[in-house]
């Protein structure tokens, strides 16, 4: 295979970022490795160790320890647009979940030190406490607009401080490994009992706040839920339940909800909705409030008879505009999706209510006669930004009109 070229700045000294895979550089102690041979040659961190998953990239430039913890990775290697990941360290508190599912990271410059006042690690040393292999000395915009043009393909990171890396048996792991599509991730993300949460969210100064009078009762169902989310709930003002992401609608509906909110979650929302959709067909009977959003807006979606299909290369980042359809007001919001809901099998009782204005693509729903939404994209917002705030707000409205 020739060598790639780029008109790019290598990415810092030494090693080039790709090329043909007998043309390892000098220093090279890691790789990102597709299915079709390619080899992005770089230096280690965090974690050494193999891993496969399907090469994504997030255009976020802040919240890299936010994104990184979101549960909605599982499956992933990401790749962030933003080449100075690591410069703010990392925190106890900036994190969506307590293990991470993300397969690894690729990153464009080394790791520095941190310059921020919360830091209380590296990001190298955070990387190596949760097992997290990453890539640094990518180019990363090549690799962006290889998936761009091409698709997320599939790959493997490796990271090997002796520098012993088989580059045949890496890409004979990257061909194996089956894809997202058909895969349920979300038993792999989500709790394993019920529990409550009463934690709501962070100001300067003070921290996590407690919620202690909450007036709602919201059950919500864990496909991979970001803390945030939560967060946001008990903020409302509500007594925040848990459940498993199989959860029956009558296990639900014994905790006696005022409503009942479907999380974000990994991997194909048509093959999680094997047991979520019977599940959200029994809610939408006994006419609850529900509110879904990211794959809780898929499997919403599939409930009502519509389908979803896998992507080109997904949503991912912090600045997507979306037009709210009701209001005509667009909002700039996060994103983390790789499966859509299709536009043309909607069903007529189901009414699109928010559309992305990058692709076109549906990104809001709402099911006429019963009082149910969802949305595709992230108002919990960590990282931000938090224009999509309200739709809690239009949650808790919801409940109080169903009362």
């Amino acid at each position: 295979m020739a060598e790639a070229t780029s008109t790019a700045a290598p990415p810092t000294q030494g090693a080039r970022s790709f090329c043909a895979p007998e043309v390892k550089p000098e220093g090279a102690t890691a790789a990102l490795i597709l299915a079709d041979g390619s080899v992005f040659w770089g230096r280690g961190a965090g974690a050494e160790g193999v891993n496969v998953g399907e090469v994504c990239f997030n255009t976020s430039i802040t919240g890299y320890q936010e994104i990184l913890t979101d549960p909605s990775y599982a499956g992933e290697i990401i790749t962030f647009t933003f080449p100075h990941i690591g410069n703010v360290g990392t925190n106890p508190e900036d994190i969506e979940t307590v293990t991470p599912a993300v397969r690894g990271c690729v990153l464009r410059t080394d790791i520095t030190d941190p310059s921020n006042w919360r830091a209380a690690k590296h990001l190298d040393a955070w990387l190596k406490s949760i097992n997290l292999i990453a890539v640094t000395g990518i180019d990363t915009r090549q690799l962006t607009r290889r998936i761009r043009d091409g698709g997320a393909p599939n790959g493997v990171v490796v990271h090997a401080a002796d520098g012993a890396i088989d580059v045949a048996e890496m890409v004979e792991k990257a061909k194996a490994w089956p894809g997202l599509e058909g895969m349920d991730l979300a038993k792999e993300v989500t709790c394993a009992q019920s529990s409550t949460w009463d934690e709501a969210q962070w100001t300067l100064g003070q921290g996590y706040a407690t919620q202690t009078a909450p007036t709602r009762h919201v059950v919500a169902v864990d496909f991979g839920a970001k803390l945030n989310i939560l967060r946001c709930l008990a903020a409302s003002g509500c007594k925040v339940t848990v459940v498993p992401a199989t959860a029956s609608a009558d296990e639900i509906m014994a905790h006696r909800p005022d409503g009942v909110f479907l999380s974000n979650g990994p991997g194909d929302p048509a093959a999680t909705g094997i047991y979520a959709v019977p599940m959200i067909q029994g809610l939408l009977e006994k006419n609850i409030p529900i509110f879904g959003i990211c794959l809780g807006h898929q499997l919403l979606a599939l409930a009502v008879g519509a389908t979803t299909a896998k992507m080109h290369m997904g949503h991912r980042g912090a600045n997507h505009p979306v037009k709210d359809l009701l209001t005509g007001r667009v909002e700039i919001t996060s994103q983390n999706h790789g499966f859509v809901v299709m536009r043309e099998s909607l069903p007529a009782h189901v009414i699109e209510t928010h559309t992305s204005l990058f692709d076109g693509t549906l990104e809001g729903i709402r099911v006429e006669g019963r009082p149910a939404f969802s949305v595709q994209y992230h108002p919990e917002a960590s990282p931000g930004p938090q224009d999509s705030h309200y739709l809690f707000a239009r949650f808790m409205e919801m409940i109080e009109g169903t009362a």
